[in-house]
């Protein structure tokens, strides 16, 4: 064989190489995009959201609501707004005897209300962390429902979750565990600051559930 010959055969070798590495680029990102199409927004909200209801005691009135968008494949930011009602002092530890017993709750309720901001992580595969940073009002309601204060804490929480897609990316879960940390707080009414005083300004490993929309 001849050096023009030789020439011709890697050329044409060369050719055919590239355009069936293409092809294949072509069909295996079509594939992806086929099996978890990319969405830019979401939505989401915690499940506590759904359990309002129950005594009226322990009852939270807990409505949340995450709107988000997607940066990159890793990064995500978003907006949350939040309100609930609290029937005892947010820093009782999940495993102090103490936790849910009546002795400890408020001769009211602390209403608290709030817009802050969120930061998604991808960790590894759909682990990943998040920060939420939170300003909120609160209002101090007494056995009557009756408003007899106001004051202000700055809410931040952290978290380590598993985000799980299903029906091609439109809907996910993300099971995970956070911890809350409050830095500011305002003082209140003697009444619901003789509680508060008792306890941390922070709850550790407080097990959540997201349920969310991709758009």
């Amino acid at each position: 064989m001849n050096f023009k010959k030789v020439t011709l055969v890697l050329i044409s070798t060369l050719f055919l190489t590239q355009a069936f590495c293409q092809n294949a680029t072509m069909s295996d990102t079509s594939n992806i995009k086929k099996e978890k199409p990319f969405h830019k927004f979401f939505i989401r909200s915690t499940y506590l959201a759904f359990t309002n209801f129950g005594d009226e005691k322990t009852n939270t009135h807990h409505y949340e609501f995450h709107f988000g968008y997607t940066l990159t494949d890793k990064d995500k930011i978003g907006i949350k707004v939040s309100t609930w009602k609290l029937f005892a002092p947010l820093g009782i530890p999940l495993w102090d005897p103490l936790f849910l017993k009546e002795s400890e709750f408020y001769p009211g309720k602390l209403q608290e209300s709030g817009i802050g901001i969120i930061y998604q992580r991808k960790l590894w595969k759909g682990l990943y962390a998040s920060v939420e940073v939170m300003p909120l009002k609160q209002v101090f309601l007494d056995l009557n429902n009756s408003k007899i204060g106001e004051g202000f804490r700055l809410y931040t929480s952290y978290h380590l979750g598993y985000h799980i897609s299903m029906f091609k990316n439109r809907l996910f879960i993300e099971p995970q565990i956070h911890c809350n940390y409050w830095p500011i707080e305002s003082n209140g009414p003697q009444s619901f600051k003789a509680k508060d005083g008792k306890w941390n300004n922070y709850f550790l490993f407080e097990p959540n559930l997201y349920i969310g929309f991709n758009f």
